[in-house]
């Protein structure tokens, strides 16, 4: 049976979210249509912001994601962010001071942490200090400053200045790109600076980040990607960026 335009064209970004890229020879022999064909429907799926043209094909565009608000941002992927959030909570221990930014990732960490234990955690992301709220093991220490409302985190010298202060176990980070070349980077540039001290600040580095950041690289720089100790991401992350990442001694959790 035929499919529609549509349907095609729905077929390819459902490749694309699994993939990270897409080639025109492949699609054009996977639904028997001419190359030709194959880039109108690249262009028309660019035009809209769900994809962005390379030589050969296409690679996922993020415009759409960062247009979410929060609680969308935390539908998206969330099976894939909760499997590395129960990796990541098994690598804190009882009486951990822990460091955490904001970001759906981290949130889903704290939300897998047991209640039971005791913890400090100093964290910019004021969804974190609400899901806290009510439970006495864990000391939560909100940082100051200006407050995003959008995407519920802090930022500013404020922030800053009282993160100084604190020195942590362990940093738990969530990014919106990891790459060897571009390093781990942000979208948010107001997070930038804080995010950066807070793995200073830190004798353990861990990234969450699913598998669609690897090998992306977002509007701003935090740091260099071997910064970080571990990076938690999924299977279907993409194998040669992963590799890389462990060739330059970084631990990379794959789940």
């Amino acid at each position: 049976m035929e499919i529609t335009i549509e349907e095609r064209k729905e077929k390819i970004l459902d490749i694309l979210n699994r993939k990270g890229k897409v080639r025109v020879n492949e699609l054009s022999r996977l639904f028997d249509v001419s190359e030709v064909t194959i880039r109108l429907d690249l262009s028309d799926l660019e035009e809209n912001g769900l994809l962005s043209r390379v030589y050969g094909g296409a690679v996922s565009s993020y415009k759409n994601y960062y247009n979410m608000s929060f609680k969308q941002r935390s539908i998206a992927n969330s099976s894939e962010k909760k499997s590395i959030a129960l990796r990541a909570a098994k690598m804190v221990m009882e009486n951990d001071t822990l460091m955490m930014n904001s970001g759906t990732t981290t949130l889903f960490v704290y939300m897998s942490l047991p209640k039971n234990m005791h913890l400090t955690i100093v964290t910019n992301s004021v969804a974190i200090a609400q899901e806290a709220s009510g439970n006495d093991n864990h000391k939560i220490l909100l940082l100051g400053g200006t407050v995003n409302t959008d995407y519920q985190f802090t930022w500013g010298e404020d922030s800053l200045s009282q993160l100084s202060g604190y020195h942590a176990d362990k940093a738990i980070l969530s990014v919106d790109g990891v790459s060897m070349k571009s390093g781990l980077t942000t979208y948010y540039h107001q997070e930038r600076k804080i995010t950066s001290q807070m793995i200073t600040n830190s004798n353990l580095t861990v990234i969450t980040a699913d598998y669609t950041k690897i090998g992306r690289t977002a509007l701003s720089k935090i740091t260099s990607a071997d910064r970080a100790d571990c990076i938690i991401t999924n299977l279907n992350a993409p194998k040669e960026e992963t590799q890389i990442l462990s060739d330059n001694s970084i631990k990379v959790l794959l789940v």
